[in-house]
């Protein structure tokens, strides 16, 4: 690491031990190097398979039975179901347990930041999660390894047992609104946030992006840690390359 970089690195972390009230949004790519996948980077889940990105609109889930059956199976080998937290994931769990975590704020559905010992109650899943189903019809809710297990039992397309109405995981597709509350929740702890870290996001989903120039614009210090440039890079007050399981235990310690 060059001697910039040292210097970088070594003012993102005494600006992580003066921070007061620290909020972290997470991406996809502080899970890659779990094993799971992002969407849309060259090696990608819909740019491998374009089929993949119809399974998450809602309105092809809802209509085409063909459509929900190729996403039970998807379900199925996720890989995510034996990915384990990594380095990156650690880290946000002792800077949580040194005091100064006011909200981890995640794009994620893999719910590897709660494996990692991340408090439940501090994290703001914005897009769901894949660990629990949801019924389109009544809204009742229940593990996902209940309906993968009907589905390996061989039920193509389970519905719900309480209604019979179509199950899809407890995620936010494409087509459906976000929890309008867990958007304003991140809202507000980026307004009284004193320093903000994106990590593993390109920021370009709006609008969880949006939590970005919010922090910014009240007055917050912004550090973005991402492999590749983000949309977002020319508002941050430091912008670190390279891999997070490295980085990112480096500046709290």
């Amino acid at each position: 690491m060059t001697e910039h970089n040292e210097r970088l690195l070594s003012s993102v972390r005494s600006w992580i031990e003066a921070a007061r009230r620290l909020v972290v949004l997470t991406g996809a790519g502080i899970s890659t190097e779990s094993g799971i996948p992002d969407f849309r980077g060259p090696q990608g889940v819909w740019t491998r398979n374009p089929e993949a990105e119809k399974q998450s609109t809602i309105q092809h889930y809802v209509a085409d039975p063909e459509v929900r059956r190729r996403a039970w199976q998807s379900r199925l080998d996720s890989p995510a179901w034996g990915a384990q937290p990594n380095a990156g994931h650690r880290a946000l769990v002792a800077l949580e347990r040194r005091g100064n975590l006011d909200t981890l704020i995640t794009q994620n559905i893999d719910g590897l930041h709660q494996a990692a010992g991340s408090s439940p109650e501090r994290v703001v899943e914005v897009h769901g999660t894949m660990r629990e189903v949801v019924c389109l019809a009544c809204g009742e809710r229940a593990p996902m390894e209940r309906a993968l297990a009907r589905v390996r039992a061989g039920e193509e397309d389970p519905p719900c047992r309480t209604c019979g109405g179509i199950l899809k995981s407890a995620t936010i597709s494409f087509g459906q609104s976000l929890v309008a509350g867990d958007i304003a929740r991140a809202e507000r702890a980026a307004r009284q946030c004193d320093l903000l870290l994106a990590i593993g996001t390109k920021l370009s989903v709006w609008p969880v992006a949006g939590v970005v120039p919010v922090a910014k614009d009240a007055g917050a210090r912004v550090v973005i840690l991402n492999a590749e440039p983000t949309d977002m890079d020319g508002l941050a007050d430091a912008v670190l390359r390279g891999s997070i399981g490295e980085i990112l235990p480096r500046l709290i310690v």
